[in-house]
């Protein structure tokens, strides 16, 4: 039996350089690339539900970009009275602000999905840039740098959504590792000429793309998802950008406790399941891969079999992980949570075990 679970262990560790030197080395060791500005007209589309702070905030930060055309589409998912205020009040400051009211819709009750369908609807140009209304753009050049991946080939752009660092926060490390993870895998792929995914907080397409599939109509019942399903709907080798310079990333406040960001990790990987079926079963691999990694060497080195090679594949394997994340780590300027790896791996690993088997026994929340 021991015999087995060494063979399985070498097998483990021969999946996990393949992710982490082959496919995630396609964005971790990558050169830069810089497009040329380009003075496309964009809308630029904010959904919020009763987030009156966020919006004035936020709003102004979008709408004094750095770019010559653009509209911010600001929909307001049946927000309270005193939110709306704060929209109109937005819309009459800044003549480049629509704001597009959706009520609720007894259909369609609270599902941003909807909301959305009526903002991009109402939206005047043709290629549209996402964020989330709790989100802000890391500089005034955020359009320029995402709207410059746009060719006649390239209509979808992926980007880069982060987290503010929150100082001697342990949580915050393990939320900023987990948001670096998901980004190197979704931009890895989609440099592979597999991408399978993208965020709402910084996100891009051509109108196009949204009704040539007639919108979220395929997984319109299913609640989350509006940025990621279809992502991997739509998404192939040659529609497909990257974008990952400084000035194009977006910002988003983390949460502050353990059991909210849970719940909002429950909701986000409750969509996995619903990915095409080649993204799903590399996911799994992955993930399952990484569980087994932890867990057989327990096992072998409790009883002592073959020790010295046991130990050399776990220091020869955390070595080149710990070097592709690094790499990718540095591109998206989050450098400091690896000085905690693998203390965050091994934490972040046994959270995702546990929200898979909480999705099983209990629905995620979704959009109020």
């Amino acid at each position: 039996m021991l015999s087995i679970l060494f063979f399985i262990f070498i097998g483990v560790v021969v999946i996990q350089l393949f992710y982490y030197l082959i496919v995630f080395g396609k964005f971790s060791f990558a050169k830069a690339k810089k497009n040329n500005p380009k003075k496309i007209p964009i809308s630029v589309i904010v959904c919020a539900k009763n987030e009156e702070e966020n919006v004035a905030k936020f709003i102004p930060l979008l709408a004094e970009q750095n770019y010559p055309n653009f509209e911010i589409v600001l929909i307001d998912d049946a927000s309270s009275v005193e939110t709306l205020e704060v929209f109109e009040a937005f819309e009459k400051k800044y003549n480049n602000v629509k704001l597009v009211k959706v009520a609720n819709n007894e259909a369609f009750w609270g599902n941003k999905k909807f909301a959305l369908t009526m903002g991009i609807k109402a939206a005047t140009h043709e290629y549209l840039l996402f964020t989330d209304a709790d989100c802000y753009p890391a500089s005034n050049n955020w359009i320029t740098e995402m709207s410059a991946n746009f060719t006649m080939q390239k209509t979808i752009v992926l980007g880069y959504g982060a987290y503010e660092k929150v100082p001697n926060s342990f949580l915050n490390k393990i939320i900023r590792f987990e948001t670096l993870l998901t980004a190197v895998q979704y931009f890895s792929w989609a440099k592979f000429g597999k991408p399978y995914m993208g965020v709402g907080r910084n996100l891009a397409y051509k109108k196009d793309e949204f009704f040539k599939v007639d919108g979220y109509r395929d997984h319109l019942k299913i609640r989350s998802g509006d940025d990621d399903l279809f992502i991997n709907q739509v998404a192939n080798n040659k529609n497909t950008s990257v974008c990952f310079t400084p000035d194009s990333v977006t910002y988003s406040k983390p949460k502050t406790t353990f059991s909210a960001w849970f719940t909002q990790k429950k909701r986000h990987v409750s969509t996995a399941s619903f990915y095409k079926t080649f993204d799903t079963f590399q996911l799994t691999v992955f993930f399952f891969s990484q569980i087994l990694f932890l867990i057989l060497p327990i096992i072998l080195l409790i009883f002592q079999f073959h020790w010295i090679i046991v130990v050399s594949l776990i220091g020869f394997r955390y070595l080149f992980s710990w070097i592709s994340l690094g790499f990718a780590a540095g591109k998206l300027k989050e450098k400091d949570v690896m000085f905690w790896f693998p203390i965050i791996e091994i934490t972040l690993v046994f959270t995702q075990l546990n929200i898979f088997v909480s999705n099983i026994f209990t629905k995620p929340v979704n959009w109020k």
